[in-house]
């Protein structure tokens, strides 16, 4: 049997990013189209959000649009100097990530200086063979499968090895497309057809391995 591999998506999957992360993420790219775009702060975050739901990512939409250099968008845009006080850390995750057997990937839509400074702060980033991050996509982010695919060549791993554990139900959609097992990180009430299993917090997931047999 090949080794499983369990790809993690990090934010809103390894950690909660919902109370300080993303709004700072979220007004940092607001003040970003405002300054590149020349527009006023409500049109700014109105074209944010439009890209954002209409390619899963601002950056895709500031990429095709107005030719926007990837890099300087996701530096400008992933300054954290109180990173530290804004990872809510869960010390039980530590324990939770060694009990699985298998390679563990992080796959991830946000820039690599970011990935890895959570990762550290999280006290997880050694439990880890690799941090696929945005540039490694070549700026495809998911739910895109070219970022997938590329990540698979990277490892010479085929998607039936892969078990993807997301909060994100578009990008378990093209992982389940691809062959991979999914594992929906999330308390919705309503499973899609692409999810295997659900759980409501990833320390969950020792309990529910039985579950993704081949």
């Amino acid at each position: 049997m090949s080794e499983r591999v369990w790809l993690f998506d990090l934010d809103n999957t390894l950690h909660n990013a919902t109370p300080h992360i993303f709004p700072h993420i979220n007004r940092s790219m607001t003040a970003y189209l405002q300054a590149h775009l020349q527009l006023d702060e409500e049109a700014a975050n109105a074209l944010r959000v439009e890209y954002w739901q209409r390619y899963g990512a601002t950056l895709s939409g500031l990429i095709k649009h107005h030719n926007t250099d990837p890099d300087h968008f996701l530096w400008h845009t992933h300054q954290f100097p109180q990173l530290s006080e804004m990872v809510l850390r869960e010390p039980r995750l530590r324990r939770v990530l060694k009990q699985l057997p298998g390679t563990k990937i992080v796959f991830s839509n946000a820039p690599i200086h970011y990935a890895q400074a959570v990762l550290k702060l999280l006290r997880i980033e050694d439990l880890f063979d690799d941090v696929f991050a945005i540039e490694h996509s070549h700026y495809k982010p998911k739910p895109q499968s070219a970022g997938f695919r590329r990540l698979l060549r990277k490892h010479r791993i085929r998607a039936e090895q892969c078990v993807m554990v997301e909060d994100s139900a578009d990008n378990l959609q093209t992982a389940k497309r691809l062959g991979m097992r999914t594992v929906w990180v999330s308390d919705a009430v309503q499973v899609p057809s692409c999810v295997d299993v659900k759980i409501r917090d990833v320390l969950e997931l020792p309990r529910v391995i039985h579950r993704l047999n081949y």
